[in-house]
């Protein structure tokens, strides 16, 4: 069985963070881990508040995981200081980790802050080096390549400019487009667009965190980035078009679906 780490927030409502994360890796067939850099106070609506994890803590949890039960791929979404990203970029070069995929949470679906300023140019200096790919969506895509974002040549050269600043693989999601919801991956081996049409619905929280944890389940599994990053979007795609209907505000999509499918 391949074993997947997250290293992340909690999201207490379930639709985000560790959660979702545990929850896609549990519907690929896999064996999830976590390490837990926040605790937050959220739901579909909103953030409403968030404790860090002291990075003692964070480094003992990376301490127990890695040397007991290695990770076959490690997933990084929610982390929110530069001290708690020094110590995970510290411990997954002691370990010699691999299938780093990156998601660089900066703001909630809901629009909510989840990334202190001194912490941007830290994880851009110290966790980008070490990934496989990072998954950015456009306005994260803006703020690490300073340009504006609104044509697909733009997203060609902004993934460019940020795979070259930090020799890892990027792929920026195109979900904040007006018209679809195309992605597009720069590598040094593979340059693809990813095309979807977008899935009419209000359902969204927690979709990065969804992609990038399946692309680790992908590249643990064996398959190159290209296909790993197919998969995921395939498996993304599908959970959103469940219909899942929870909440008041921007609700979960249903990472169980496929059980669904098998019991029909």
């Amino acid at each position: 069985m391949k074993k997947i780490l997250t290293i992340a927030g909690s999201d207490c409502s379930g639709g985000a963070g560790i959660q979702a994360d545990l929850k896609t890796i549990t519907m690929h067939g896999m064996y999830g881990m976590s390490v837990i850099t926040s605790l937050t106070a959220q739901n579909t609506m909103g953030v409403y508040g968030i404790v860090d994890t002291p990075k003692e803590m964070i480094e003992k949890q990376l301490d127990a995981i890695f040397t007991d039960i290695m990770p076959d791929a490690v997933k990084i979404g929610m982390v929110s200081n530069s001290e708690c990203i020094e110590v995970i970029a510290r411990k997954l070069e002691q370990y010699a980790a691999k299938h780093i995929v990156v998601d660089p949470v900066m703001v909630a679906t809901s629009g909510s802050r989840l990334m202190q300023e001194e912490a941007i140019e830290c994880l851009q200096q110290r966790l980008f080096p070490l990934a496989t790919v990072i998954t950015p969506n456009i306005p994260e895509a803006e703020v690490l390549s300073n340009r504006k974002i609104r044509t697909e040549e733009e997203m060609e050269r902004a993934a460019e400019q940020i795979a070259s600043k930090y020799g890892c693989g990027v792929l920026i999601k195109g979900g904040h487009s007006v018209h679809d919801a195309s992605d597009y991956l720069y590598d040094k081996n593979v340059k693809r667009w990813f095309y979807g049409k977008r899935v009419v619905t209000s359902n969204t929280h927690g979709t990065g965190c969804t992609l990038s944890s399946a692309i680790a389940c992908a590249l643990a599994a064996g398959n190159t980035l290209e296909a790993s990053v197919q998969q995921a979007k395939t498996y993304l795609t599908e959970a959103l078009q469940d219909g899942l209907d929870l909440g008041k505000g921007s609700g979960p999509l249903n990472h169980m679906y496929r059980m669904k499918m098998k019991k029909e």
